[in-house]
């Protein structure tokens, strides 16, 4: 009998799994561009995050330190501790999931312009992206920093399944640890400079 309820919850899980896969491709192909070329906006989109990031916390950081401001000081290291546990994270789950990146799984129905390297699951572009947007809002408190910067995020989560690089769930796995290690990295701050 316990046999049958293990072989049945296996069928229960992989058949999910296989729903979920179809309904992650189908959705893809809504987002994902017919023509892999002439996607340089979505490509500076996508990649802006490896500059946004580090130019936040270096910029904060130098502001701190030229007009001698110990809250630009505390932000910029909130900046860089966030930057630095998204990317652990979300570097920990790819290797623990190993998804396949959609256009290498899917070449006959998914257009990439380009290769990528590593895995899908989750969308470190986003995780990125949202977790400088969330650290953000987090210490400005300004609707006016707030709503730029997760449209930004948003635009890069965008770009990723525009760009065929990643389905729709890696990006919302990525918003939400992205989203998470902005909040994380807020809260140990102010352990830490308490």
């Amino acid at each position: 009998m316990k046999r049958v309820i293990v072989c049945f919850s296996l069928c229960t899980v992989v058949c999910h799994q296989a729903q979920s896969q179809n309904m992650d491709i189908d959705l893809l192909r809504k987002f994902n561009a017919r023509n892999p070329t002439g996607q340089t906006y979505w490509l500076q989109t996508s990649n802006s995050v490896y500059y946004m990031a580090p130019t936040i916390s270096a910029g904060t950081l130098a502001y701190g330190l030229i007009y001698k401001d110990k809250q630009a000081i505390k932000n910029s290291f909130e900046s860089a501790l966030s930057v630095g546990i998204c990317l652990a994270v979300s570097g920990g789950i790819k290797s623990m999931v190993n998804r396949e990146r959609p256009a290498e799984k899917y070449p006959e129905l998914i257009n990439s312009s380009t290769q990528s390297q590593g895995k899908s699951f989750p969308s470190g572009h986003t995780t990125l992206a949202f977790a400088t947007a969330t650290t953000l809002s987090l210490q400005y408190k300004k609707w006016y920093i707030t709503v730029p910067a997760y449209a930004w995020a948003a635009s890069v989560g965008y770009s990723r399944m525009r760009l065929g690089r990643h389905y729709p769930t890696d990006v919302a796995a990525g918003a939400l640890v992205g989203i998470g290690s902005g909040y994380l990295s807020h809260w140990l701050t102010k352990k830490i400079f308490k």
